[in-house]
């Protein structure tokens, strides 16, 4: 990135590279948790072996107060000075796997189709890493690792973990997230918003109802509710700036159950993304003016839930500078992009309004590979050599945290 400085491979000697019985446990270890997909705030399996592991290891891991998730601080604080947090999420989906692999989901309509046991892996594997280091006098700082449950789940469940105390000592936090367009070996880097803000729009719209051949005496639901999918983004269009990327975009509308009656009801459900901070907390309010003027335009009373979500990631640009030196120490530059802004959303922006951090776009892509293996599809899969990159940016991390350059 030009935004920042590098450390090439050889300015810096770093240990805590993978053993090969290390790395063949980690792979292992995620093929398990995909076979074992668990929904938000069901991760009651995942977070009993995430404990076992780490207690294996001479570690005190301890579980949040819902019963799902877990930190763990590793090393003794260098004169009270933070800790840095390593963050997992460990929810997976409510969607079927469909791959042909010796680790397809076990669990009907169940699928790590986002890569949080990937997530998972990659943050057990640096805890287990820098465990060892540790006890070698070589972690030069404590490090609290997060393992979050729910994050599937709006408003996310970074909100419930921040407010159960892990951020307490921590002083910056990074993490990673899969990212199928980018090779493994790879990651993908951005100072500043790396993803949007999304909230969910839940729509009711009521009317009389009544005959299809006289619709001039009652309330047209289904032209209504058409209005309002078509009319609701393009009244915000020119409401905000276009720079903000405000967005709704339909995934359910409702209405009707015969071809020659008005109904009395419809509905629309869909999502708002936002690329911005200070436009994410207009929306509500220009969302709800906007619905309500399109809705009233064609004589039908609109019930609006607007549910919040997540703002946005905004990386910070020293927590960001250092996930930069740390994958170049190990790797060099060339195992970094720049990456886009998604419209993707992601609770992590809930530990950003505490404290700085950055996330990196882990690549997971098979390198020659032509397709694009999507999130959240059933067929969602990632070249396992992926885990080694997550576990050696964090341990380097870890290991240049508070460290001047040279």
């Amino acid at each position: 990135m030009n935004q920042l400085k590098s450390r090439e491979p050889g300015s810096v000697t770093l240990p805590g590279t993978l053993s090969d019985s290390l790395r063949a446990e980690l792979v292992a270890f995620r093929r398990d948790l995909h076979m074992h997909p668990e929904l938000g705030n069901q991760e009651f399996r995942t977070t009993a072996a995430l404990k076992a592991r780490l207690e294996a290891a001479g570690l005190a891991p301890k579980v949040l107060p819902a019963g799902t998730g877990l930190i763990c601080d590793i090393g003794t604080r260098a004169g009270g000075r933070p800790m840095l947090a390593i963050r997992a999420d460990l929810d997976a989906l409510p969607i079927p796997d469909v791959k042909t692999v010796a680790y397809r989901s076990t669990v009907a309509n169940r699928a790590h189709a986002c890569g949080h046991d990937v997530h998972t892996t990659t943050v057990l594997g640096a805890g287990l890493v820098l465990a060892d280091l540790a006890r070698r006098g070589l972690l030069p700082n404590a490090v609290r690792l997060i393992f979050q449950p729910a994050e599937e789940v709006l408003p996310g469940g970074a909100a419930d973990a921040v407010e159960a105390g892990v951020l307490d000592g921590v002083g910056r936090i990074i993490a990673v997230h899969c990212d199928p367009r980018v090779d493994a070996g790879k990651i993908g880097l951005r100072v500043g918003p790396i993803t949007s803000a999304c909230d969910r729009l839940e729509i009711t719209l009521d009317g009389p109802g009544g005959h299809t051949a006289r619709p001039h005496l009652t309330t047209d639901l289904v032209t209504a509710a058409a209005r309002v999918a078509t009319d609701v983004p393009a009244v915000l269009a020119r409401r905000v700036d276009a720079r903000s990327g405000l967005s709704v975009t339909w995934g359910r509308i409702e209405a009707g159950h015969a071809p020659n009656v008005i109904p009395q009801h419809a509905a629309l459900s869909g999502t708002v993304r936002c690329l911005d901070l200070p436009t994410w907390r207009e929306a509500p309010d220009l969302v709800h003016a906007a619905i309500d003027e399109v809705a009233t335009l064609h004589r039908a009373k609109s019930t609006v839930t607007y549910v919040r979500g997540v703002p946005p990631v905004v990386n910070d640009p020293l927590v960001t500078e250092l996930l930069h030196d740390a994958m170049a120490a190990r790797r060099g530059s060339h195992a970094i992009e720049d990456t886009e802004q998604s419209l993707g959303g992601e609770d992590f922006s809930w530990y950003l309004e505490h404290v700085p951090g950055a996330m990196a776009r882990l690549g997971v892509r098979v390198p020659g590979d032509a397709r694009v293996r999507d999130l959240h599809a059933g067929d969602f899969d990632v070249d396992e050599r992926c885990i080694e990159t997550g576990v050696e940016l964090f341990t380097a991390a870890a290991l240049l945290d508070g460290v001047p350059k040279p």
